[in-house]
């Protein structure tokens, strides 16, 4: 990490982005994070946090990216701040540059840099190494490459309180039961003694945020804490993280969740390509965006009103969304299905019980539910990717179990799958156009009909020819997924079983994918299977919905009704638990599909 004085950036901050057109920071109708805080100044003791001026440059060969353009701000004890952008606006690289962790070939410079009393600027890594844990508790969003795959996740825990002696040492083991239970682990003591891989994203990501709070340090900085969580843990972790704030931990929110923003953070710094382009009060920023951008990322979030319309930016304002015609024809169907595990070789976990769905060509069927509610894997039961114990699925009135391979192989063609991360779904050594025609080439398609199917795939949705040679991690994460759906697209499939498609997506992106979604099923009569933790997104695509509790569906019907009528107090729960940009509970309109709602029916993100 190298650092100075040096006030000077190839950006004055305070003129704007020549580039877009985007005001200045330092505009008095966006307000300026810059200037001074009649609450706290430099060297106020109640200041935790204190940047002023921060630039980050990456080398990349012969040229360079200069990922944060001078950014300020301060962080209070007991203060929550959060900062909102999309994919690659500079707001995790912040966040990493007061831990000193900006990543290999950063340039991290600025005016001041003081974190917990600590002027971190020529800090050596061994002075780095007593910071974190102790004093500045850290959260990524990524808790499978986070964790150490080869330790259970209580000694992953019991490390921190080690390290810096937080307890004595025959009090870790209870300590780390202690932290997982207050991060809502159920049975926390069997799960300490587990791997990363053993657990769910929920849960990892819940032991992820044990470790970070385990020294009980001043500084939280959470950097998309809840992306992977369902809405009941979801809840639980921003109880969690409220509760430290008041107890006096200062919070460093980074997120592309505006409804989670809204629920935790007192201050919101909306950053795009580097800069803040507005600041201000929480409630003052979602209620009343002065810029362009937070207004674009706002409309972006699907919200109750929004059904039935374009999400993404369209001249003149919202415009209605292509529906699909719902056939009579029954395109997959599952009847009854049973699926268990052995668990340690002595319990058995029954994950589908009696479950049985149709599926109806150019509809789309939602399922929601917990984390371990049984809908990853009915999606499985679904592919055939697992047989069910009992039951039978059907593509196109076939039945897995009934047909040789080599039908089978022909079948799989009627039905594809996008997953959540395509990142590890693809062969990192594929270009994309490889990556894309794989399912043309296991169905024996010429290579020359391949070549074109390909550039047909990608016009399709919306990507530019020069992607075909990149490798996935040359990829944005939207055009990542944007070469998932070509590739379930390549065999012209009659369902595509997309399981949390959008969730690691921030809001602009997620609100152009799901477009794309429904412009193709109206445009093809794709069928989906539409599994989410998010609810509004749920609501926004589904025609039907399933509600999943413990392998069992609880509730189903008219995405609608159920929403604005749900029966079982588990659904409920779980629309209860859903955060809004405005507080109130998830609703759809009184009447279906109304024109215009009050604010106060609220937003999902």
């Amino acid at each position: 990490m190298t650092s100075d004085s040096d006030p000077t950036t190839d950006s004055d901050p305070t003129t704007g982005d020549p580039t877009t057109g985007d005001p200045a920071i330092g505009d008095p109708t966006i307000g300026d994070p810059t200037a001074p805080d009649p609450a706290t100044q430099p060297g106020d003791p109640r200041t935790l946090v204190d940047v002023a001026n921060l630039r980050v440059r990456f080398r990349l060969g012969r040229r360079s990216v200069d990922a944060v353009r001078g950014v300020s701000f301060r962080i209070d004890a007991g203060q929550s701040i959060a900062v909102v952008g999309e994919s690659g606006s500079g707001k995790s690289v912040t966040a990493r540059s007061l831990v000193g962790l900006a990543g290999r070939g950063a340039e991290v410079r600025a005016d001041r840099l003081v974190i917990a009393g600590t002027d971190t600027r020529t800090l050596p890594e061994r002075r780095w190494r007593t910071l974190r844990g102790r004093h500045i508790g850290f959260v990524l969003q990524d808790a499978l490459v986070s964790l150490d795959p080869a330790r259970r996740v209580g000694a992953e825990i019991a490390e921190t309180l080690r390290a810096h002696r937080v307890v004595p040492r025959a009090e870790v083991d209870a300590r780390v039961v202690e932290l997982l239970r207050e991060v809502g682990v159920p049975e926390p003591e069997a799960r300490a003694g587990q791997y990363p891989h053993q657990l769910s994203g929920g849960l990892r990501q819940r032991a992820l945020i044990a470790s970070a709070i385990a020294a009980d340090p001043e500084l939280l900085i959470a950097d998309e804490p809840t992306t992977a969580l369902d809405v009941t843990v979801q809840a639980q972790i921003l109880e969690m993280l409220a509760a430290r704030k008041r107890a006096g931990t200062a919070l460093l929110l980074i997120s592309h969740d505006l409804a989670v923003v809204s629920q935790v953070a007192d201050h919101v710094f909306v950053m795009k390509d580097g800069i803040f382009v507005e600041h201000g009060p929480t409630r003052q920023v979602l209620d009343d965006p002065r810029h362009p951008y937070t207004r674009q990322l706002l409309a972006a979030v699907p919200v109750a009103h929004a059904r039935g319309t374009r999400l993404s930016p369209q001249p003149g304002g919202p415009v209605a969304q292509p529906r699909a015609v719902v056939g009579d024809g029954v395109v997959l169907a599952a009847r009854d299905l049973v699926k268990t595990f052995a668990l340690d070789g002595r319990r058995i976990l029954t994950a589908v019980d009696d479950v049985s769905l149709e599926l109806r060509a150019g509809e789309t069927l939602g399922i929601v539910g917990e984390s371990g509610s049984g809908k990853t894997t009915t999606a499985r039961l679904l592919l055939d990717l697992e047989r069910a114990d009992s039951g039978a699925v059907e593509v196109d009135g076939t039945a897995w179990g009934e047909i040789d391979a080599r039908t089978g192989a022909r079948l799989r063609q009627h039905i594809q799958v996008i997953y959540q991360d395509p990142l590890s779904s693809f062969d990192p050594r594929y270009p994309v156009r490889k990556i894309i025609a794989e399912p043309l080439a296991v169905a024996r398609v010429s290579r020359a009909e391949r070549r074109t199917r390909v550039l047909e795939l990608l016009d399709q949705v919306g990507l530019a020819r020069d992607v075909l040679d990149r490798r996935p991690r040359q990829l944005s994460g939207g055009q990542r997924q944007r070469v998932a759906i070509a590739r379930a697209l390549a065999p012209r499939p009659r369902v595509i079983v997309c399981d949390e498609p959008v969730s690691a997506l921030d809001v602009s992106i997620q609100a152009q994918i799901l477009d794309l979604l429904a412009d193709l099923q109206a445009r093809l009569g794709i069928a989906y299977v539409f599994i989410s933790h998010h609810l509004g997104v749920i609501y926004h695509v589904s025609d039907r919905v399933l509600v999943m509790k413990d392998g069992r569906i609880v509730e189903s019907g008219d995405v609608e009704q159920v929403f604005r009528e749900p029966r079982h107090d588990y659904t409920r729960g779980l629309l209860a638990a859903v955060p809004t940009l405005d507080g109130a509970a998830l609703r759809p309109p009184a009447e279906p599909r109304a024109t215009t709602v009050p604010e106060s029916e609220g937003a999902v993100a």
